[in-house]
């Protein structure tokens, strides 16, 4: 374990932000640098735990206490093996992951839970600067060829477990690079693209082959793929976002939050924007809809625009500030949490429904909307308005996208629409296709992503070759 008595005499001592003021000048990331013997201080806090419910609380069932000890004891590589054990990315998770595992720590029950994200995010910087993060190429070839639909963390991880396996593995992405909404929906100044260039790169050299710009069941036919390989995974994503159904909703200005997000990217980038109508939150009051991370993230980005203002709203009632811990840990608890994009300066509501949208000359420039109370009951006459130039709806996604490629398999859909395919062999209504992440499970978190392409490639792996060694 950490020290045996660290966490008594350590406080906790987590990551700084730059001041909102000087941050939000720029879409690089924000996060100040922590010295190493910060970082092996804040792992003597760990108390090793009989049952270390923070494996309960991590999707990937990372083995905290281990690597927590080894950086306490300076074995900095050794504890980026145990990660890497369990994570196949753990740089991005360590900068977007919202952390349940501090949640389920132990030492949350009174509010100070071991600092598990920024160790794990140390951890691997340390190895990228150290260059001990290497390509894995296998000894030898299967001969199995597999397709993965999506570039996403699902389909990223599920690809880079199987060629690491010795099969030759095909990721087709419909977007110019690889990432999913780690390229394309998380904004750069949570995650630089740096990032996902280095491991594409890795992946690239232990023999994945991206093909991108290339839309399965639009550009390429779903079929054609069935018919080239061995196996085909699905991990696509869920993408078609729930819509805002009221009075005023055609206007223009009422946008989608997947919609404004990667625009902002792909500026950042230098990738061209195409043909598709410009978004920006540049000198215009703005209304999130939404109070989940997509509309934190429109929050964070409307201000680096050069927003007026900026307003989020929420329907559900606003959480506890503490919640019971005796009734909650060491599960994921329902709890105010303010963002570092909120923390920007935006004015969040909550218990409030948008009535309509109005404007003039086709452009919205008025939201109309309600209080509720704590039942969801529209409150008599509390009605009222609020300027809004640019209206983000971030209500979340509903399901993947059904046009093209899962149609034109027939695949079997659950009741929700998402892929019908179960956690113990990941397959689908269809010999050999396979589906995980967000497309399988619905919206989600990216460590969630990255838990099921791991699962789905020990799944894969064992219907090709009748046996397998990957870890579940």
């Amino acid at each position: 374990m950490g020290k045996i008595t660290g966490f008594l005499e350590i406080d906790r001592q987590d990551r700084k932000y730059a001041p909102a003021g000087d941050r939000i000048r720029h879409f690089k990331e924000f996060v100040l640098p922590v010295d190493p013997a910060q970082i092996s201080q804040q792992g003597a806090r760990c108390m090793d735990c009989g049952i270390p419910f923070c494996h309960q609380g991590c999707p990937v069932n990372n083995i905290i206490p281990d690597w927590n000890d080894l950086v306490y004891q300076g074995e900095w590589h050794a504890a980026l093996d145990v990660l890497h054990s369990t994570n196949n990315f753990p740089e991005f998770t360590g900068r977007i992951c919202p952390a349940p595992c501090e949640e389920s720590c132990t030492l949350n029950i009174d509010n100070n839970p071991v600092t598990i994200k920024s160790i794990e995010c140390a951890i691997a910087d340390r190895g990228w600067k150290d260059n001990v993060i290497v390509p894995v190429i296998p000894e030898t070839r299967t001969g199995k060829r597999i397709a993965v639909v999506g570039a996403g963390p699902a389909g990223l991880s599920a690809a880079q477990q199987l060629a690491r396996t010795g099969h030759d593995v095909v990721v087709f992405e419909k977007n110019a690079k690889p990432g999913g909404l780690l390229r394309y929906g998380i904004p750069d100044f949570k995650m630089e693209k740096h990032l996902i260039d280095r491991r594409i790169a890795q992946m690239e050299a232990e023999g994945v082959e991206f093909r991108n710009n290339c839309n399965i069941g639009v550009d390429v036919p779903a079929k054609d793929i069935l018919a080239e390989f061995d196996a085909v995974i699905l991990a696509g994503g869920s993408e078609t976002p729930r819509d805002l159904n009221v009075p005023g909703r055609d206007l223009k200005g009422v946008e989608f939050a997947m919609d404004f997000l990667p625009q902002q990217n792909r500026r950042v980038s230098g990738e061209p924007l195409g043909k598709v109508k410009k978004i920006s939150a540049k000198g215009k009051n703005v209304v999130v809809i939404g109070g989940g991370d997509t509309g934190s993230d429109c929050i964070g980005t409307s201000f680096r625009q050069g927003a007026i203002s900026v307003r989020q709203y929420e329907i559900m009632p606003m959480p506890p500030e503490e919640p019971d811990k005796g009734t909650t840990w060491p599960n994921w608890p329902r709890k105010m949490r303010t963002s570092s994009s909120q923390a920007e300066g935006a004015v969040r509501d909550w218990c409030v429904s948008t009535a309509k949208l109005t404007g003039s000359d086709g452009k919205v420039d008025t939201l109309h909307a309600v209080r509720l109370d704590e039942k969801l009951r529209e409150i008599p006459g509390s009605g009222f308005t609020v300027k809004a130039d640019l209206v983000l709806l971030a209500m979340g996604f509903i399901h993947p996208i059904h046009d093209g490629m899962l149609k034109e398999l027939g695949v079997e859909l659950n009741q929700f629409g998402n892929v019908q395919a179960n956690t113990d062999d990941y397959q689908t209504s269809l010999p050999k296709v396979f589906a995980t992440g967000d497309m399988r499970r619905g919206q989600s978190l990216v460590v969630w992503a990255i838990r099921e392409g791991r699962q789905c490639a020990r799944a894969v792996d064992e219907f090709l070759m009748g046996a397998t060694t990957l870890p579940r």
